[in-house]
């Protein structure tokens, strides 16, 4: 283990290398989706208002548990004190948090790997063939070609870790984001524009931005709140030990109260120019109904026949998307890869460059274990209570590390600042050259009573023990 901790060079690496792990598929395929359903502009109301208070308190929390500690997700939580019940709880505590990043890194680099294709295939001109109906579930189905591309999504992901936090993890966020940033606002830009028939990007930006509540119980309500609790997890990359280990690697010296408000407000912006850049072009060619779809079907399905419907400049924005698509999902699958590595460099003293390369093998089997759920290797149903339909090892994966272990780490999270080492530790850290904590009560409220509450709730809802 190296004896001198590696660290951020500048509070803009850490902020960029953290925004971009919160932007990535969730916000990409999942957000629009939520605000369409979700009443659009009461969607978004309820979701910055949530992203200010529950969001805020959590990243504060892990970026300061990170800095204040030195250590991985792994460790950190039992550096917090000296108690023997806290070592212990903190142990139990820093395994789970590192579960959920060991159970994504697979599925997401074979989703990646999914990306790359559709990436490959706009780029090259087969971008009409991409469109047609059969093209994701034949591609996804295919004995080798998923493994192929999963594979080298993962090598690229395990390159940049290998690299280091300064040269690696830094270097590419400052790269990577800014092009991210504007290929997005201009994307989102052109969405605007587009018009065919009776219907135009502005009409879908009213359907995005309007609150409605047409038809919508207090139960719905209820629902689109809870949705929106589960879509920061996704957006603010909370409860999955990247926070801890990126603030971990955070100087003292830095303005962590000032760099936590930066990343806030990133996360949400590029969540907002998602919906913006998705939901009015899906609209125009595809009304309500393509408004419907998420996740994959989103994503690989609906969005290439809007590429398909535009015409010729359709192929340009398809190849410009998928690209876009690309660096979002390299940005956070850097920063999935990195809260592992970090753990076993900090508990087993492996080097940087055994620790990636162990873990890169381990998500490649557990990769070909995914993708064998689509070919017929590994042919699995089983129904979920979130769904009505059977799912696959994929949507295994994400159930059990999104919404089951997610919640728990951020509820033991909540209990252990708010009420055993008390929320002082946290603010002290945050404050301590001096810098002010506008929202000192707010966060005391919230990480003691709100978010132990609230998640509570959604771990119910997410168990199917509690419909709304």
């Amino acid at each position: 283990m190296d004896k001198k901790r590696s660290s951020f060079k500048g509070s803009i690496g850490f902020v960029l290398a953290a925004a971009g792990s919160a932007v990535g598929l969730g916000n990409l395929w999942r957000f629009p989706y939520l605000a369409a359903k979700g009443g659009g502009g009461l969607f978004l109301v309820i979701y910055i208002a949530l992203a200010l208070t529950f969001g805020f308190t959590l990243m504060m929390t892990e970026v300061s548990i990170g800095r204040k500690t030195k250590q991985s997700p792994l460790t950190a939580y039992s550096k917090l004190s000296e108690s023997k019940f806290v070592q212990k709880f903190g142990k139990v505590l820093g395994f789970l948090a590192s579960l959920v990043p060991f159970i994504i890194l697979p599925y997401y680099c074979v989703i990646g790997g999914w990306v790359m294709k559709y990436m490959v295939a706009f780029v090259t001109g087969s971008g009409t063939a991409a469109a047609s109906d059969s093209y994701f579930s034949d591609f996804i189905s295919n004995p080798s070609e998923p493994l192929i591309y999963g594979a080298i999504f993962l090598i690229i992901t395990g390159v940049i870790i290998f690299i280091g936090v300064n040269k690696g993890i830094e270097a590419i966020s400052k790269v990577l984001m800014p092009v991210l940033l504007l290929l997005v606002i201009g994307i989102s830009i052109f969405a605007l524009t587009i018009k065919t028939g009776a219907r135009s990007g502005l009409d879908g930006l009213k359907i995005y931005l309007i609150p409605s509540v047409e038809g919508m119980s207090v139960g719905d309500v209820f629902g689109v709140v809870f949705d929106a609790i589960g879509q920061l997890f996704f957006s603010i990359s909370v409860a999955m030990g990247i926070l801890v280990a990126y603030g971990s690697y955070f100087k003292d010296e830095d303005n962590l109260v000032k760099s936590v408000n930066q990343i806030e407000f990133f996360d949400t912006l590029i969540a907002f120019l998602a919906g913006i850049m998705i939901i009015p072009a899906v609209y125009v060619f595809m009304g309500r109904d393509g408004l419907a779809k998420s996740g994959p079907g989103l994503m690989f399905m609906a969005i290439p026949k809007v590429f398909e419907e535009m015409g010729s400049v359709g192929s340009v924005v398809g190849i410009i998307f998928f690209i876009m698509v690309f660096l979002a999902a390299i940005t956070s699958s850097i920063s999935i890869l990195e809260a592992i590595v970090s753990g076993l460099i900090d508990r087993f003293g492996m080097k940087r460059s055994v620790a990636t390369i162990v873990e890169c093998v381990i998500a490649a089997v557990l990769g070909w274990v995914v993708c064998g759920g689509y070919n017929g290797t590994f042919d699995v149903n089983v129904i979920l209570p979130t769904s009505d339909a059977p799912q696959q090892i994929l949507d295994i994966f994400d159930y059990a590390s999104n919404n089951v272990l997610m919640p728990i780490v951020a509820i033991m999270t909540a209990v252990l600042i708010g009420w055993i080492i008390k929320p002082k530790s946290i603010i002290d850290e945050a404050t301590k050259n001096g810098e002010k904590f506008g929202r000192r009560g707010l966060y005391i409220v919230m990480i003691k009573f709100v978010v132990p509450i609230l998640l509570f709730m959604l771990l119910l809802r997410s168990s199917g023990l509690v419909k709304f």
